[in-house]
């Protein structure tokens, strides 16, 4: 894991913008939002589903930085006033107290950009057909039928209690797990070794994991502290936002959590050794204490 930030880091590093470079606010905007900070869960998803396809680590470093950008701006945007209003984030000041409201919202715009950018800039697959597949997949994981149409639905949501269970998961399906699965089916493309079947192993294990990320966030929200999570703890139940903590409550959603980290490991089991990147990160993706 050491290994595989050290290198997403460096390529974030080389890929962004120089802040020294023309408009030199809106680049250092961006390199504040992305670089130094955040668990890198989803490039080292890629990471370990491209081990399994046999993929190279410089496509692989390609794939892992575009989801990333894509995270980084969807963060900069749910922060904002208009969104979940929040002033901490990775530790720091949010972008848009650091800078702006204005400049987040064009270090969103541009992180986007750049992640399709860096997605189509040079190979990352056997043949041009996947590489646009791949594209495609990245669209739709961000768009209205995924994070962004997860946080519309969240956002309706806010002070509605009454929602269902399965509602909530519908959700969170969109809002969190859309882009946890797009960077699996990434990493997975990178390399042309897995058959039609691997590829829906892999998402199943990817769809189990992206729902444990949102309910141990949960779980996190209610019962972490800011110094440890980073960012502001309790936000959930002040906005009055339906949860499954709040719907569960915590100990049936760590059972949850616990069935979820299960189902995830059973998913990749046929790959044997090979899986065992994927089932060190659900390991830690339901244990982890941020």
């Amino acid at each position: 894991m050491g290994s595989v930030l050290d290198r997403v880091e460096s390529a974030l590093e080389h890929a962004l913008p120089r802040p020294d470079v023309a408009p030199a606010g809106l680049h250092d905007g961006m390199r504040y939002a992305v670089l130094g900070g955040g668990k890198r869960v989803r490039p080292l998803l890629t990471f370990a589903a491209g081990d399994i396809a046999g993929a190279l680590p410089e496509r692989l470093e390609l794939a892992a930085c575009a989801v990333e950008c894509i995270h980084a701006y969807s963060l900069v945007h749910d922060d904002m006033p208009c969104m979940d209003d929040d002033v901490l984030r990775r530790g720091k000041p949010t972008v848009h107290v650091e800078f702006d409201e204005a400049t987040a919202l064009l270090v969103g715009d541009a992180l986007q950009s750049l992640a399709f950018q860096m997605l189509v800039g040079a190979p990352v697959a056997d043949d041009a057909a996947t590489q646009v597949e791949m594209v495609r997949i990245l669209a739709a994981a961000s768009g209205s039928r995924g994070m962004a149409g997860g946080q519309a639905i969240d956002l309706a949501n806010v002070g509605v209690m009454s929602i269902s269970l399965p509602e909530l998961e519908m959700m969170h399906i969109h809002k969190t797990g859309a882009l946890i699965r797009a960077a699996v089916a990434l990493g997975a493309r990178c390399a042309g070794g897995l058959s039609p079947a691997d590829l829906e192993r892999l998402d199943s294990y990817a769809k189990c994991v992206g729902l444990a990320f949102q309910v141990v966030d949960d779980i996190l929200d209610a019962e972490g502290t800011t110094a440890s999570l980073g960012k502001t703890a309790g936000k959930d139940a002040a906005q009055n936002k339906p949860t499954y903590v709040t719907l569960m409550g915590a100990d049936r959603a760590k059972e949850f959590a616990a069935q979820l980290r299960a189902e995830a490991h059973a998913a990749i089991a046929p790959f044997g050794t090979r899986g065992l990147r994927l089932g060190q990160l659900a390991d830690f993706i339901v244990l982890r204490k941020f």
